[in-house]
């Protein structure tokens, strides 16, 4: 499910479809930007948004349902960049929920779109970016946003702050690209 459509004024930067993101280069499997969610998460997601609104904040989504061939390419960029402690340290993983389609990377928004101040940027692979390293209004805000989602369902990953997952049981992981331009060719 397209998380831009199930949750109004949700705000999505798909940076993986773009060389805006650790690697440098777009992943493999966002031939298109877009962030799809299953609809249990969807359906959760807009609740953490709407209680958000409320105090005329938002969310925005740098990442959510992610093809196995983009975890594949990020091990290989660790590989590639001899880094391959981010996947021993637990920073990039090699089975990620992400190609279940229920995990998700997202930050609090201002009414206007600008992030609030989290200490460090998203996808920071150090000890800067776990969710209690950080002091006074990176550390609230990193409060707000982990307190909204655990008051939905979701489930805090302590090393980065950004990182949730819904629990759901027997997803498969999938490798269905965002973009029509890679095989297997996308559905409409």
């Amino acid at each position: 499910m397209d998380l831009a459509s199930a949750v109004p004024g949700l705000r999505v930067s798909a940076r993986y479809a773009t060389p805006d993101n650790f690697t440098g280069a777009p992943l493999p499997g966002y031939g298109a930007p877009g962030a799809w969610a299953t609809p249990e998460m969807a359906a959760a997601l807009a609740g953490v948004h709407e209680a958000l609104q409320t105090q005329g904040k938002g969310l925005l989504v740098y990442d959510a349902y992610r093809p196995v061939r983009a975890t594949e390419a990020m091990v290989a960029w660790t590989e590639a960049t001899s880094q391959q402690h981010l996947v021993k340290d637990g920073y990039i993983a090699a089975r990620s929920g992400h190609n279940k389609g229920n995990t998700v990377d997202l930050t609090v928004v201002d009414a206007g779109g600008t992030p609030l101040d989290m200490g460090t940027p998203w996808d920071t692979f150090s000890t800067e970016s776990h969710t209690e390293n950080a002091q006074g209004d990176a550390l609230v805000n990193r409060h707000l946003l982990r307190d909204a989602m655990v008051a939905a369902g979701f489930r805090p990953y302590s090393r980065e702050w950004w990182h949730f997952g819904f629990p759901q049981t027997g997803l498969p992981a999938l490798d269905v690209p965002y973009g029509c331009d890679e095989e297997p060719v996308c559905q409409p």
